[in-house]
């Protein structure tokens, strides 16, 4: 399997989801108007939306094969890092 692949099946696969997953939450805090961290939820939601739309564009690039295999490598290997630093975390 390429690269190529391999990054679009986790962006689709794993990345997106947890994106979209996370983006309800902050969605919830701010609807709660109650609660405190309003601002820096809408900072993190900016954030996420931003990340969202450029995984999308690459998934485009790679559709449309506008994207080397080897750049796909290095941004699965990124994507792939930044995972295991979030469960190191928690």
């Amino acid at each position: 399997m390429s690269y190529s692949q391999k990054l679009e099946e986790l962006i689709k696969e794993s990345v997106l989801p947890d994106i979209e997953d996370r983006m309800d939450e902050l969605y919830e805090v701010i609807a709660d108007k109650k609660n405190e961290s309003i601002d820096e939820a809408k900072e993190e939601l900016d954030e996420l939306i931003e990340f969202r739309d450029d995984l999308k564009d690459i998934l485009v690039d790679i559709e449309c094969g506008e994207i080397e295999d080897d750049e796909c490598k290095e941004i699965y290997e990124d994507i792939l890092s930044a995972q295991e630093g979030e469960e190191d975390e928690e």
